[in-house]
């Protein structure tokens, strides 16, 4: 079922937003060679509690962590811990949930650490491009095709993949509602979007293949031919004057950080 928000209760995932968005923005400020993703996690989860809210990600189904801290090949849902040292070159993202109120606030953001290839940044670059690229489809009338078509599109162009295996969500009082969104699609397909409905985009893009599958620890998925992988993510409303972005601050509507500079 898909649960339609009232004016009042968008602005108050606007709250739970803002706070899973300075989690994210302080996770990236720690981005750097030689920190462990455990040393990001306890962070992001102190500040979060430091805020009045609770980390949504831990402990829901089982997950043992306040972010999800994926890195390289790793598409999602990878598990921060003490023995995983960023290095020079890698690409980290970084998905953050926060729980105020009642309501959530869900987003992620993949960052460089130290010098990055050229052709990594490219993946990132794009991958944010896709972002926006759906964003700017979630108006009401359009379709989920819509905005799964406008990241397919755009990604496929640049030759890369798009992940089938996981796909973004509707937001509210728990993180995952209805309707699954997915980053591949065709245009007028698929549940029509109306104001009042919120959703998370979160394009998930491989520099190779789109194939991918689950480590031993059930949870962190991995691209199948161990190329990089980028993912971006925000939680957005549908409203009558198009697409509000609950997980936005004082930056400006895209969240305008290049690639995987320290702005999120």
């Amino acid at each position: 079922m898909i649960h339609i928000k009232n004016s009042g209760q968008i602005e108050q995932m606007k709250a739970a937003g803002a706070v899973s968005k300075a989690a994210l923005r302080r996770a990236g400020e720690m981005v750097r060679p030689g920190i462990t993703t455990r040393e990001i996690d306890q962070v992001v989860e102190s500040y979060i509690r430091l805020h009045g809210a609770t980390p949504t990600f831990k402990g829901y189904s089982g997950f043992p962590a306040s972010i999800c801290s994926s890195v390289n090949e790793q598409i999602v849902h990878g598990i921060p811990s003490p023995a995983v040292a960023l290095k020079d070159g890698d690409i980290i993202s970084i998905d953050t949930g926060a729980t105020l109120g009642g309501w959530v606030g869900d987003n992620a953001w993949t960052f460089y650490v130290g010098n990055v290839s050229d052709e990594v940044k490219g993946l990132c670059e794009v991958t944010r491009d896709c972002l926006k690229a759906g964003i700017e489809q979630a108006v009401p009338g359009n379709r989920l095709g819509d905005v799964g078509a406008a990241i397919q599109e755009l990604a496929e162009s640049h030759g890369y993949g798009v992940v089938r295996d996981y796909v973004g969500h509707g937001v509210g009082h728990v993180m995952h509602e209805d309707p699954n969104v997915p980053n591949y699609g065709k245009r007028g397909r698929g549940v029509r979007l109306q104001v009042g409905m919120v959703i998370a985009i979160e394009p998930m893009i491989t520099l190779g293949s789109y194939d991918s599958h689950t480590l031993s620890n059930g949870w962190t998925v991995v691209t199948n031919d161990n190329l990089p992988a980028a993912h971006y993510e925000n939680t957005i409303a549908i409203t009558k004057d198009g697409p509000v972005i609950l997980t936005a601050d004082e930056i400006g509507p895209w969240c305008s950080m290049q690639g995987g500079e320290k702005d999120a």
